[in-house]
């Protein structure tokens, strides 16, 4: 079996990099390396767990880009250096960006995304971090989660492949329900990867079909 070359993409502390990095190292996910870590965040630490772990990071500055008026030009450069390194597949751990349609058809069906709650509520444009807890909180329901996804060219949407539940508690605040969710993707991003890797993961459609 091949070895599946990995690049992140991150923006922040890189704490679901941490956790892709540690399943590989302890033989989890068998047969896949990460190649490269690429931030649009200059003090993103999780270019320094990257590096720590002796693997390729890139701070890619989405301003040199004119990334606010079109992101074409910064998706097109995120697709070079993945392609330069023959990346097979693309995790998002808390990247920030909208990428291209052009980029999310070059990688069709090989690019990841976690998001922390259960899609395909509390998704879309702005959902990210604390704003998603907040949000779950104020609508009062009694689950959150976390959920791994397949990317298309549209926010927080595409096949999922594999949910965790967490109850939200009486007295929650963003902080501990987020905390509890975390706990949650950092089991089930790797796992999606280990299935991804092992050629477990057939999409049908809408729908994400995991082999035996």
């Amino acid at each position: 079996m091949k070895t599946i070359k990995i690049g992140v993409l991150v923006s922040g502390s890189g704490t679901n990099l941490q956790a892709i990095i540690d399943a590989i190292n302890s033989g989890k996910i068998k047969n896949a390396s990460i190649v490269i870590v690429i931030s649009s965040r200059k003090d993103a630490y999780a270019l320094v767990r990257a590096q720590n772990a002796g693997i390729k990071a890139l701070f890619i500055d989405p301003n040199e880009y004119n990334y606010k008026n079109d992101i074409a030009p910064y998706s097109k450069k995120l697709l070079e250096e993945l392609e330069k390194e023959d990346v097979d597949l693309v995790c998002l751990a808390g990247f920030l960006l909208k990428l291209s349609p052009e980029f999310v058809v070059a990688f069709k069906g090989r690019i990841l995304n976690i998001h922390p709650a259960l899609l395909p509520a509390f998704g879309g444009k702005g959902m990210y971090g604390r704003r998603v807890h907040e949000a779950v909180l104020a609508a009062g329901v009694r689950f959150s989660g976390a959920t791994v996804h397949f990317v298309d060219e549209e926010y927080d949407h595409g096949p999922i492949v594999l949910q965790a539940v967490v109850p939200v508690l009486q007295d929650d605040t963003p902080e501990a329900l987020a905390e509890r969710v975390l706990k949650e993707e950092h089991k089930i991003y790797p796992e999606s990867i280990r299935l991804f890797c092992e050629g477990k993961l057939e999409i049908r459609g809408n729908k994400v079909y995991i082999k035996e």
